[in-house]
């Protein structure tokens, strides 16, 4: 980790899990890296996220590296929202690499991301999926703590499937009065979406008030979702995915 430098440029941190299966086809942590703001932790459901210090702040430049080995499974949780905020340093950067090994599986699901008024927050996703691994990876964010209007926040997410892309995704919402309209979000202060990846997903295509169930040439499936709240917009998404999953 590298320490914010007396101008306030922020962190530079970068935390790692390898997973494995072993010879009796259990999946082993062979590697667990924690670094400054990102803390890791062992659990029987997974590897949960724990944020050491607040943020990120603006400045703050941090990066989680997944590593899932052929079939072996991970679960990626996280133990609180992480609220991204305003800094010295300009604009922030939370950034996941993930690669899943043959018949591997990752499933990639933590508490909300906060975009706190006046935050220029940037979080990036890049997976690469190998022959038959399955992934769920899903993200929700609020737009604002209680009363406040969000800062700026752009989310992209790259998957490919055995080096073909699957889906090339960004939400770009860094101007209220365009991202704010019918055309966007009109009026939600919660968006999220669940990605599902892998062999034998089919659906039917779904709209509904605030839902799409869109399904991917991969095979895969996207849900997105826009509500008021946190825990309404939890609960289209789950929806969604329980039409996909069906």
């Amino acid at each position: 980790m590298s320490p914010p430098a007396a101008g306030g440029t922020g962190y530079r941190a970068r935390a790692a899990v390898t997973a494995e299966r072993d010879a009796t086809g259990r999946t082993r942590l062979t590697g667990l890296r924690s670094d400054g703001p990102l803390a890791l932790r062992e659990t029987p459901e997974g590897v949960y996220l724990v944020g050491a210090a607040a943020g990120p702040l603006g400045g703050d430049d941090l990066a989680l590296d997944l590593t899932v080995g052929a079939g072996a499974r991970l679960a990626v949780r996280s133990a609180a929202a992480m609220i991204a905020l305003p800094g010295r340093g300009g604009g922030s950067r939370f950034a996941v690499r993930a690669a899943v090994g043959a018949d591997g599986r990752l499933d990639f699901a933590p508490e909300p991301t906060v975009a706190a008024a006046g935050c220029d927050h940037r979080s990036v996703a890049e997976i690469s999926l190998a022959r038959g691994a399955v992934l769920r990876w899903r993200e929700e964010l609020v737009l604002g703590r209680h009363g406040e209007v969000a800062g700026r926040h752009v989310a992209r997410l790259d998957v490919t499937v055995e080096d073909r892309p699957l889906l090339r995704h960004e939400l770009r919402l860094d101007d209220p009065a365009i991202h704010g309209g019918r055309a966007v979000l009109g009026g939600a202060t919660a968006v999220g979406g669940v990605l599902l990846a892998g062999p034998g997903l089919h659906t039917e295509p779904f709209a509904g008030a605030g839902l799409a169930v869109l399904p991917l040439a991969g095979p895969g499936v996207l849900v997105t979702a826009l509500a008021a709240t946190a825990d309404e917009l939890r609960r289209k998404l789950s929806y969604g995915e329980s039409l996909a999953s069906g």
